[in-house]
């Protein structure tokens, strides 16, 4: 999963810069309003995280032209003014939440999990798929009782193949999710972790295809022919 993370107040950018990267998501800065509409406009993204006091081009307006455009990325307003007419003017105008600062960090967190739940169309906060079981508010995968123990990096990729189960999924979608501008993510880096996600699904019953020149698709059991 991808965050765009739209932050003037530098330290608070770079703790939540840590806090999202640590949980796993790919994350991409930026600290005024231009770089923000041309970032989103330019690249996709699952998720904007949107301060409204932003130099160039307030927050306000970054939402109003994404809109405008048809830009259906989920955005979270995170701001300082926490008047009820600021947020009716953000939710009016298309963002998918609002929060005020100061916030405590765990329902931020619960808020980033929420929105990227209704993203992918998910309403229960737990996905199973055979035997394989993902709680998408620990982002924890496992079986029975037992932790499938996966790298960051891996742990991102087989949620993408599980939020997208029963279709392919392409190189480009592949390295979209998985990385920011700074990152980068080669052919041979892809098809790497994804032998080692088959070699580690496979006793589980679960099979991820290859789709010839397309990408890789995670089978339900029920598809098997």
């Amino acid at each position: 999963m991808r965050i765009l993370l739209v932050e003037d107040d530098l330290p608070l950018a770079e703790a939540l810069t840590t806090l999202l990267l640590g949980a796993g998501y790919a994350v991409d800065v930026t600290h005024d309003g231009l770089s923000a509409e041309a970032l989103a406009g330019a690249e996709r993204f699952d998720l904007v995280i949107l301060d409204l006091n932003l130099p160039e081009k307030d927050g306000l307006s970054v939402l109003r032209s994404l809109r405008a455009r048809k830009n259906p990325v989920p955005i979270l307003i995170l701001t300082a003014r926490g008047e009820p007419a600021e947020r009716v003017a953000g939710l009016d105008l298309g963002a998918d939440d609002y929060m005020v600062k100061p916030f405590d960090v765990r329902e931020f967190e619960a808020r980033v999990r929420s929105i990227l739940r209704r993203q992918a169309g998910l309403h229960a906060a737990e996905l199973q798929i055979g035997a394989v079981r993902f709680d998408m508010t620990a982002r924890r995968f496992s079986v029975g009782e037992e932790e499938l123990d996966l790298p960051a990096r891996e742990l991102a990729l087989l949620e993408l193949f599980f939020l997208r189960a029963g279709r392919v999924v392409g190189k480009e979608a592949i390295v979209q999710s998985l990385t920011s501008l700074d990152d980068s993510l080669s052919d041979n880096a892809i098809e790497q972790y994804v032998s080692r996600l088959r070699r580690r699904l496979q006793p589980h019953g679960l099979t991820l295809r290859t789709a010839r020149g397309l990408g890789y698709m995670l089978e339900r059991p029920a598809e098997h022919g």
